[in-house]
């Protein structure tokens, strides 16, 4: 892997040594990076990278900083995960592996766990999950501070929501609910008011022998729900609280996570 842009913008050579480059090269590496294999625009780049404090003459800046990026990318790129710069009419791509830009690893990864999701390999899929998952090393691109660096972490703590929550439900279903609970409580404090988050960590901590915390856990959720959005819990939230208060079996360990949370 030699570029990361999944938490501060790095450009490592293939024995790990961080490759240090100047600011500027660094949000344009950061920029490309993250539409890598995608055509991005002459005046979106200079956007990205200057914002407000665009030079004089922007297109001669962009050149010479380009020129600057390619130089250091072949300086650590490994024949097995090539990565450059293409000059296209009216803009440039990153042209790279999946192993060369985390990003586009984190993306592989979760496409291979989806696939294997739906060939039923379960286990293979959530190691899928978790591969893509430790690519992550922070919030991403937080060495750039700018609007288009903003919205592009927004966009991405969607798709990182989405992955940590199918590899927990995944790891419930294979009966590893101690190993994820503290993951179900980091997802239920950043998202108090989602349904699933809160099943799913009802669910492992009930399949872990902690009922009384399972309890809880729906009441605050429920307190939440009413206070900001003046509704109660849907069906699933509360049938799977029933089943909790009751120690149905449809929710001991070994059962079928869609099951246990079913209506």
């Amino acid at each position: 892997m030699n570029v990361q842009i999944l938490g501060c913008t790095e450009l490592r050579a293939a024995d790990g040594q961080n490759i240090a480059v100047s600011p500027t090269v660094s949000r344009l590496l950061a920029t490309l990076a993250w539409s890598a294999n995608s055509f991005v625009t002459d005046e979106d780049t200079i956007g990205r990278v200057w914002e407000s404090r665009v030079p004089v003459r922007p297109r001669d800046a962009l050149y010479t900083l380009v020129t600057r990026l390619r130089k250091a990318l072949r300086a650590v790129g490994a024949p097995g995960a090539p990565c450059d710069v293409v000059r296209r009419p009216g803009g440039y791509t990153m042209v790279a592996a999946e192993e060369a830009v985390d990003v586009l690893g984190f993306r592989a990864l979760v496409r291979q766990a989806r696939n294997a999701q739906c060939r039923g390999a379960e286990e293979a899929a959530l190691q899928f999950y978790e591969q893509a998952l430790a690519l992550c090393h922070g919030r991403p691109l937080s060495d750039v501070r700018t609007a288009w660096a903003d919205a592009a972490r927004i966009t991405f703590e969607r798709e990182l929501r989405t992955v940590r929550t199918n590899s927990a439900e995944l790891a419930l279903g294979l009966g590893r609910c101690g190993d994820y609970v503290p993951l179900l409580h980091e997802l239920a404090a950043a998202h108090p008011l989602d349904e699933r988050i809160a099943s799913l960590l009802m669910l492992a901590l009930y399949r872990s022998g902690r009922q009384d915390e399972a309890l809880r856990c729906f009441r605050s959720t429920r307190a939440r729900l009413v206070a900001e959005l003046g509704v109660e819990p849907g069906s699933r939230l509360r049938m799977l609280h029933e089943r909790i208060l009751r120690r149905d079996e449809v929710v001991q360990g070994g059962r079928p996570v869609w099951a246990a949370m079913a209506s």
